[in-house]
């Protein structure tokens, strides 16, 4: 996306691919989220608690999948406010697609709305931020 004065409501945000959430990168957040749950880790405990039979992304991680898509769309920019909610989980090996779209243009500020998706199963995080440009 380009400034200001060319970005109007209505324009999609390109996309952002993911696609194999890594459970690699689940066991790395595990620690830099002080996250010892072991839904991210063991298969075998996903199992026993009914939630599946692969591991499950953590939120921050989802979200950060969002705010990656914002910050290459307006490369520069500014995240001023973000919020979102969880909808379903994300699992090790889903693809998934943030994207995204401009909700309102007020001088500098680009308010959007944002999702991210999962292959064969639709939105699964949605949200709001504005950004600064």
């Amino acid at each position: 996306m380009t400034a200001a004065s060319t970005i109007k409501p209505g324009d999609a945000l390109p996309p952002l691919v993911i696609e194999s959430v890594s459970p690699d990168a689940m066991r790395d957040w595990s620690v830099f989220l002080a996250d010892p749950n072991p839904i991210h880790l063991d298969v075998e405990v996903v199992k026993a608690k009914g939630l599946g039979d692969k591991r499950i992304n953590q939120g921050p991680i989802n979200v950060a999948y969002m705010m990656n898509m914002l910050m290459a769309a307006f490369p520069g920019c500014r995240i001023e406010s973000m919020d979102s909610r969880f909808l379903d989980n994300v699992y090790e090996g889903d693809r998934a697609v943030a994207s995204g779209e401009v909700t309102a243009v007020e001088g500098n500020r680009v308010s959007c709305d944002l999702k991210l998706d999962v292959d064969g199963r639709g939105t699964v995080n949605a949200g709001t931020a504005t950004i600064i440009i």
